[in-house]
């Protein structure tokens, strides 16, 4: 499902405007819309992060970007708390957005997609906080291309080794 909001996303809105659609979560809106945290590359190589809103009218899907800001602005991005499953988030540029994922691991594939694309084209000091290195790291070996995995792979990794240690006999 989330392949197909990506695509469309890139098609209607980012494909128009001559950008590439790196990333997309979903995030909390107000009411019953959908709205959506991007990262874009523009033409000229910079890095575009936007809200996006959903707007569905007469069958027809419509998306508008109600907030944009670039990433050699963004100050830092503050987990809140990396050693729970928390998917509120901050967001530091000249004024700090809250904002809540649709999961933890959407958040986490968030800020990875930023880091990364901070190492490509701005290469500046991005502070990352309150988030857990192993899921943010993508030489990690818990990182996977459907990213929304990595918190389940290693909570089934601890649940087979505590299973494998249960069954040993005691010396």
């Amino acid at each position: 499902m989330s392949s197909l909001v990506k695509e469309d996303l890139a098609k209607r809105l980012f494909r128009p405007r001559r950008q590439r659609l790196h990333e997309f979560i979903e995030v909390e809106g107000a009411g019953a819309e959908r709205c959506y945290l991007c990262a874009a590359v523009t033409k000229s190589k910079e890095v575009e992060i936007c809200m996006v809103k959903h707007l569905r009218a007469d069958r027809e899907e419509k998306y508008e970007i109600v907030e944009k800001w670039f990433l050699k602005d963004l100050e830092m991005i503050d987990g809140k708390e990396a050693d729970t499953d928390n998917p509120c988030f901050d967001m530091h540029f000249h004024k700090v957005y809250n904002l809540e994922a649709y999961s933890c691991a959407s958040k986490y594939t968030f800020a990875r997609t930023l880091n990364k694309l901070n190492e490509m084209y701005l290469k500046k000091d991005l502070k990352i906080v309150n988030f857990d290195d192993t899921y943010l790291n993508d030489d990690s070996i818990w990182s996977s291309n459907n990213r929304d995995c990595l918190v389940l792979m290693r909570i089934c990794f601890y649940a087979s080794n505590l299973l494998c240690l249960s069954l040993c006999p005691l010396s």
